[in-house]
């Protein structure tokens, strides 16, 4: 479990940053409130697992843990394509909108909030934990707020 937590912020912290083009700059105090979110929730989540979480013997082949990492990989899955997809919507220099097609883009408007939301509460149902079910209930209620933007 710990390990697709790691997983994630690897690719979310240090890979997804490489890979995006040039576009609308970061307010620093959203920069900066990011950070904090996830530096906290990292914490909170690596401390739940390594220090209080306590499963019993064949916990990794129950339904349960089988059922929530598939919904993480499978989620993770799609929110990396759907990234994919958006970072090349438009050509270098290309300006306005473009509404993305492929992929989950065919069935959701927000194939990479759909994704990151499906991951998390993978994730939750692998871990069961208190702390892992509070963190895809935020990430629900976050992603979905701007998923309903993005759609309008």
């Amino acid at each position: 479990n710990t390990i697709n937590f790691l997983l994630f912020v690897r690719y979310r912290a240090l890979i997804f940053p490489l890979l995006i083009r040039e576009g609308k700059p970061t307010p620093f105090f959203t920069f900066v409130l990011a950070l904090l979110f996830c530096a906290f929730n990292g914490y909170l989540q690596g401390r739940s697992l390594t220090t209080y979480a306590t499963y019993p013997p064949g916990w990794l082949g129950g339904s349960c843990f089988i059922t929530g990492f598939l919904g993480w990989l499978i989620g993770m899955a799609i929110n990396i394509h759907s990234d994919h997809i958006l970072r090349n919507l438009r050509k270098p220099g290309e300006t306005g909108y473009k509404i993305p097609r492929g992929g989950m883009f065919e069935y959701v408007s927000g194939a990479n909030f759909f994704g990151e939301i499906l991951e998390w509460f993978g994730f939750a149902l692998a871990c069961c934990t208190i702390e892992s079910f509070a963190f895809a209930l935020c990430t629900l209620f976050i992603l979905s707020s701007r998923a309903r933007q993005h759609h309008k």
